[in-house]
């Protein structure tokens, strides 16, 4: 039985995150969205563990659900954290996802974290003043179950190999600890095939996730694994899979456009100006309008580390899990009827599509296009066959400006 799962979102405790990223409202939304598995988040924020325990029981081993049966929605304990912390000459600013086996061992590693004189009541990802192979250590010796994944790993403020306070490998990071990191999230702004161009990831496994810091940005990026049955939905074969890169079982991920997402391109978003990696080049790293720094993106740190060009990356990438990209619904709605996203007419339509179809995932990935077109209108329908095709068009994001998506370019 296949499952979607999107293992990294935020709660209400985290800062700049809507305050109805509640566990109830979250399940509910994952219903609406196509999303089968979703992540806790933020565990370590003393309310929110509360809420966690006030809400949640354990389904299957390491997997919960709420309480009341509301919502068919199944949960796994994880969290983000940032670690900042001054490593072999240079300040480091990584972003982690942490996952544990149970409840009770996530409230183990948030007193070993307590105990430390961390501040967790501040934020639901909270900053820990240690490097990310030092939390790492704390995790394994609270249990060795626990999985940590570097999150966003690309992104330039907060990503392992980010271009401000990364590394350029992860044996620079976790030394000796390396191989307890079996993968890396690939964020927004960079898609699978990007990090095909990087050798040293060939034996990492590619995982993709929203980030999401409001119910409606949720299942944007996701993975789809494959069970056995109901009773194989575990922490532990989840881990399994994650860790070993089980391509039977790991069918694909679904990814955002990276040009999408607001770290792509090099840029001044103060300046309004964006550019490309060999134009960054010609600038010598400066903005031509205030000639300040320019910050440097996705496209250009995987260019810097790539040891493959496109043509190799994708040779490679035939012994890898594939991907499928897509673009929210409520944007290619939008781009139909050239108005704002949160407008009643996108609103309506939606709402008459997810009537007639599964949820969200089945009418971009598989709902049959004549029948999308009977429901609403061929317009719709060959918007979302371009889409599947990737016959769009997107004008990439920048120094955290996302990406303007164009289905109907001409329009």
């Amino acid at each position: 039985m296949r499952q979607i799962l999107d293992l990294h979102i935020h709660s209400k405790y985290s800062r700049a995150c809507s305050k109805d990223l509640e566990l109830p409202k979250i399940a509910k939304v994952c219903e609406t969205k196509g999303i089968d598995i979703i992540s806790t988040s933020d565990f370590t924020h003393p309310k929110w563990f509360q809420h966690m325990k006030n809400c949640l029981v354990e389904d299957t081993a390491g997997i919960y659900k709420l309480k009341d049966n509301s919502s068919k929605t199944k949960f796994i304990i994880g969290t983000e954290v940032a670690s900042i912390k001054k490593h072999k000459g240079k300040t480091r600013r990584i972003h982690l996802l942490i996952f544990a086996p149970s409840i009770e061992v996530a409230e183990k590693f948030n007193n070993k974290l307590n105990k430390m004189g961390f501040n967790l009541k501040s934020d639901g990802r909270p900053i820990l003043g240690i490097t990310s192979k030092e939390i790492l250590e704390i995790m394994l010796a609270t249990d060795k179950r626990m999985m940590m994944i570097p999150a966003h790993a690309w992104t330039p403020w907060f990503g392992i190999f980010g271009s401000k306070g990364g590394y350029e490998k992860l044996e620079d990071a976790f030394e000796e600890l390396t191989p307890h990191v079996r993968a890396v999230e690939t964020g927004l702004s960079s898609d699978p095939i990007m990090n095909w161009r990087v050798s040293s990831l060939d034996n990492i496994t590619l995982i993709s996730n929203s980030d999401a810091h409001s119910n409606a940005k949720l299942g944007r990026e996701a993975n789809v694994f494959d069970f056995k049955s109901e009773k194989d939905i575990t922490y532990d074969e989840i881990k399994r899979i994650i860790d070993t890169g089980d391509r039977k079982k790991f069918i694909s991920t679904i990814e955002f456009f990276p040009e999408e997402g607001k770290y792509h391109y090099d840029g001044h978003a103060l300046c309004n100006f964006s550019c490309s990696p060999e134009e960054t080049k010609k600038y010598k790293g400066l903005c031509p309008k205030c000639h300040k720094k320019l910050v440097i993106g996705v496209e250009s740190r995987v260019y810097e580390l790539a040891d493959r060009n496109l043509k190799q990356a994708k040779e490679a990438g035939k012994n890898k899990i594939p991907y499928k990209s897509i673009v929210p619904l409520v944007e290619i709605l939008a781009d139909v009827f050239v108005c704002g996203v949160n407008t009643k007419k996108v609103n309506d339509v939606y709402e008459k599509l997810l009537q007639n179809f599964h949820n969200e995932f089945f009418i971009l990935l598989e709902a049959d296009l004549s029948q999308i077109a009977k429901v609403t209108s061929k317009d719709i329908a060959e918007a979302i066959s371009r889409v599947r095709s990737g016959n769009i068009f997107v004008k990439p994001g920048y120094d955290g400006v996302f990406g303007v998506v164009k289905v109907f370019q001409d329009k």
